[in-house]
């Protein structure tokens, strides 16, 4: 059979960054990620690659990069939620991340040229009932483009239903869909939105104080922050981790100083947008921590950038790869 071409399969794709409540059986993860390519038979999907599965230990968590056109991605994300919450019993979850789901987010990004953000809407609520019928006891609230006609962002929705504290009550959750939710599923939220990248950067210090100062710093609503991040520090392997979502924005870069790099950008359904660079992250939070004689170990970028993920999965799909994320592994070794 004949391969579609690269262009001809970067026209409707959407990016699904699923992100679980579990990192510390590899195995487990694992079993979720390939259940997004694999059908209830054990036969591959064909038109569906995972390109990517990040852990983190101490977050107890796993975002998995699923990519496929919009036709297909409901059915590969339905089925990788549904093996996380046979798997994940959110009663014994232990981790430093906040969480408040066995299935903890579920963000649709068009990729696509034909594919818009109210495409992706109407595909994430049909997937969030989906799952709630699929999966009795599992509920979900709505955000972005799914959240009609209101389109609250992620971090207010997660405010709304306590995602940020570090106990709550379950009977005090109103859910978008499904019912009440129960302790062993929690509540999972379901959206769509442009590309969302995470960028964590780490800085050698235990003080936690001091790092909530730097990311209140380089917090989008701070007068000097940067647009489109939402953060939060976090302690993280015997140090503070500044967690950050870099949320993409419309239009192209915002003023640039000093010999900023320009924003990279991309174009969803017509209409240009750009995202904060990594870069640009890193050299803030240095700056920041320096002011008080603490220096930066690293910085990690969980996943791709959307024209990397865009790219990638255009690969994967063109040669057939379901299991991109191990070819990843081998050239990156």
């Amino acid at each position: 059979m004949k391969r579609m071409s690269c262009s001809a399969i970067g026209r409707r794709l959407v990016a699904c960054l699923l992100n679980i409540s579990e990192a510390r059986r590899r195995d487990l993860v694992e079993t979720v990620a390939r259940s997004a390519i694999t059908d209830k038979h054990g036969r591959k999907r064909e038109g569906v690659t995972v390109l990517n599965i990040f852990n983190d230990f101490d977050y107890n968590r796993s975002v998995i990069t699923i990519v496929a056109s919009i036709d297909l991605i409901r059915e590969a994300v339905l089925s990788a939620c549904e093996h996380a919450c046979s798997l994940i019993n959110m009663s014994a979850h232990e981790g430093i991340h906040p969480c408040m789901g066995a299935v903890d987010l579920v963000p649709l990004y068009p990729l696509g040229k034909e594919v818009g953000l109210e495409d992706c809407g109407k595909e994430a609520q049909a997937l969030a009932t989906a799952l709630t019928e699929r999966v009795a006891g599992t509920s979900a609230f709505l955000f972005g483009w799914a959240d009609s006609p209101q389109h609250r962002g992620l971090a207010q929705r997660r405010k709304v239903v306590g995602w940020f504290r570090k106990t709550f009550d379950m009977s005090t959750i109103q859910p978008d869909v499904g019912p009440q939710p129960i302790r062993r599923f929690g509540i999972t939220g379901v959206g769509a939105s442009p590309y969302v990248m995470n960028c964590n950067v780490t800085i050698d210090t235990q003080d936690l104080a001091l790092g909530r100062g730097v990311a209140a710093a380089i917090r989008e609503t701070s007068p000097d922050g940067i647009p489109g991040v939402q953060v939060l520090a976090l302690h993280h392997e015997g140090a503070v981790e500044i967690a950050c979502n870099v949320e993409s924005i419309q239009g192209g870069s915002p003023s640039l100083t000093n010999g900023e790099e320009p924003w990279p950008s991309f174009t969803i359904g017509g209409q240009n947008f750009c995202h904060a660079p990594a870069s640009l992250i890193t050299a803030r939070v240095a700056e920041m921590a320096g002011l008080h004689g603490v220096a930066i170990k690293g910085t990690a970028l969980v996943g791709f950038t959307p024209n990397e993920c865009r790219s990638l999965a255009e690969e994967a799909l063109s040669k057939g790869i379901g299991e991109y994320w191990k070819e990843l592994h081998r050239v990156h070794m």
